[in-house]
């Protein structure tokens, strides 16, 4: 019995394999998906390589991330610019990109670089801008990674964001909703129940991140293939 269960597993994580490499390579932002390559444990997909630009780690990890079956990524690609540049240069591109994608609160957000790393502080009233700040400086030639530690400022009632995000739910065509149930505490959220995909997962916490207050979601959602 335990033999056939194996190579059920075994079968399951080669489909996934064969799947996450096609996804990445008919990923248009991801360049060099030839140096990018893939293994499968028990629906745990790890990511190993080596690239020139961040986007193509970033936007693979995020490919890898929609394919059916896979319950957890581990990212070890790699980044490696094919020119260096300076930290300096880097964070003066850095606060152009800001203020280009949050022109009325770019002054709320500080870049840092250290060997070609981004870090990322400050405080905005939307979870939009947090992402929007980091989408600006993802693509800077020679980052090598960036780390997103803006703080969302709460708005609204918990009352009222839990409302919001239930209500984002049951709208969304790709979310079951009633096997999800939302949590709040403070602008603090947590997402439990079972979806059929990491996707639906996904699409359950991009909703209750869009809703206004939001300051972290902690996604404790399953997944059951």
């Amino acid at each position: 019995m335990s033999i056939f269960k194996t190579d059920d597993k075994t079968r399951a994580d080669d489909k996934i394999q064969k799947d996450v490499e096609s996804e990445i390579k008919y990923d248009p932002s991801i360049v060099h998906d030839d140096n990018i390559s893939v293994k499968v444990k028990d629906g745990v997909v790890t990511l190993t390589g080596v690239t020139n630009t961040y986007m193509d780690s970033y936007y693979a990890e995020k490919a890898t991330k929609r394919v059916a079956g896979v319950r957890a990524v581990a990212n070890d690609i790699e980044v490696k610019p094919s020119s260096d540049r300076l930290d300096p240069e880097i964070a003066e591109e850095a606060v152009k990109a800001i203020q280009r994608e949050l022109p009325y609160c770019a002054d709320k957000v500080k870049a840092t670089v250290k060997s070609g790393l981004i870090t990322l502080e400050g405080e905005v009233e939307w979870n939009f801008q947090k992402e929007w700040a980091a989408r600006g400086v993802r693509s800077i030639r020679g980052v090598k990674g960036v780390t997103n530690l803006i703080r969302v400022k709460p708005r609204v009632s918990p009352t009222e964001v839990k409302r919001k995000i239930e209500d984002a739910l049951v709208r969304s065509a790709q979310v079951d909703a009633q096997h999800i149930t939302v949590e709040t505490d403070g602008g603090k959220i947590t997402l439990k129940g079972t979806v059929k995909s990491w996707a639906e997962r996904r699409e359950a916490e991009r909703s209750a991140w869009a809703a206004p207050g939001v300051t972290s979601v902690d996604n404790h959602i399953t997944i059951v293939p």
